[in-house]
């Protein structure tokens, strides 16, 4: 019985598939899968042929595949020291190379395009800067409380972050920053850093609005201030998203009835505002059940990373929950007027192959990590699920 429950480590070896089945997380799995049809029924005009639609499934049976091969993988070889530099280089040549061969699209060099099919390189650097920061933080965890380490991580993100910055692509790059900051929260920052750090952030907010910030930037961080003061210009997309969330109501218009959507009044329902139409064909009920499988999702990542073998597991599989939870906060803000509008995908919802195989490969790396987890203590187990 114990060791049915996970409570003793197997004595011996999975291969094949049965390895595929013993280490996946079902549980993580299985809760992405309603956002992910979720996503598909959302983007799905009912009307003719869809080829976002059909595209995104393309992704998603890639991005699952992705997955559970990912999940067959010993990482551990992710712990040495000159294949996370590799990784970090090839990040930086990555982005580098949108300002020689990117296509410009709405103003910003965020991708590759190769024939029918792009390739946003911020998705997997997302990723490589996970990798990084867990590498970092986990050799250094004794001496952690130096700030001369929080100073030194942030350099080696500055660098990931300036580079989608000046794209631009700002929503990126926030996230590439809250990384960074949720990561440097979990190593063990003294309260007088954390002040330091926040302080740092205000100057360099303060630098960025007057130097660095673009005109339509600066625009939409007031509109956010005055959503109302222009709504036919750079407050529309907000106007109208939060027009289509509220019109959902309880139970919403009913799948393929969003008028916000349907009608094109909410530009890039597939995308950047899938949350707004979603919200208005589903309603309330249909969002607080979104949000419980995203819950779901993060709870089964943090409950693997516990179980790191290692610090550098264990700050990867946190790290992928700041990434998940940042996406997520961000988008839905946008999507309801309380933060300015940046361009940011909702994991496994939005339309998108870039992110998409982004998603699936950090947690199939993460289930990687499982085949040398520690062992599961049957204490631990009976706390968590008595609640004790």
């Amino acid at each position: 019985m114990e060791a049915l429950l996970g409570l003793q480590p197997n004595r011996h070896k999975n291969t094949g598939v049965f390895a595929v089945l013993h280490h996946v997380d079902w549980i993580l799995f299985g809760a992405t899968v309603p956002l992910l049809v979720a996503g598909l029924i959302t983007m799905n005009s009912f009307v003719g042929d869809n080829f976002l639609f059909q595209k995104q499934l393309l992704w998603a049976a890639i991005a699952i595949s992705v997955f559970f091969i990912f999940s067959l993988i010993d990482f551990r070889f992710l712990r040495r020291t000159n294949v996370i530099i590799a990784l970090f280089g090839f990040g930086v040549l990555l982005l580098s190379g949108l300002f020689v061969a990117g296509e410009l699209v709405h103003g910003a060099r965020s991708w590759f395009h190769i024939g029918s099919f792009a390739f946003q390189p911020s998705d997997p650097v997302k990723i490589v800067t996970i990798l990084l920061l867990a590498k970092y933080f986990s050799k250094r965890h004794v001496e952690i409380a130096h700030i001369r380490h929080i100073l030194i991580s942030g350099a080696y993100v500055f660098v990931l972050f300036a580079l989608i910055f000046l794209e631009p692509d700002f929503g990126s790059a926030i996230i590439i920053g809250l990384l960074w900051f949720g990561m440097v929260l979990v190593s063990g920052i003294s309260k007088k850093h954390l002040l330091a750090v926040l302080l740092l952030a205000v100057a360099v907010g303060g630098m960025l609005w007057f130097y660095v910030f673009q005109e339509y930037q600066r625009d939409r961080i007031l509109t956010f201030i005055h959503p109302l003061t222009d709504i036919q210009g750079a407050g529309y997309n907000a106007y109208q998203s939060t027009i289509a969330v509220g019109s959902g109501q309880l139970l919403g218009k009913g799948v393929g009835y969003g008028t916000q959507s349907r009608l094109q009044f909410l530009p890039e329902y597939e995308t950047d505002f899938i949350f707004a139409a979603f919200a208005e064909e589903w309603g309330f009920m249909g969002v607080a059940l979104l949000s419980a499988c995203f819950g779901i999702v993060i709870w089964r990542i943090l409950h693997n990373a516990m179980r790191g073998a290692t610090n550098f597991e264990t700050l990867f599989g946190v790290g992928l929950a700041v990434l998940f939870m940042s996406h997520f906060a961000i988008h839905v803000g946008m999507n309801i007027g309380l933060l300015p509008v940046t361009g940011t995908t909702v994991p496994f919802l939005s339309y998108g192959g870039s992110h998409l195989l982004t998603e699936y490969a950090g947690l199939g790396i993460l289930m990687g990590m499982r085949h040398y987890s520690r062992p599961v203590h049957k204490d631990d187990v009976k706390n968590e699920f008595v609640g004790v």
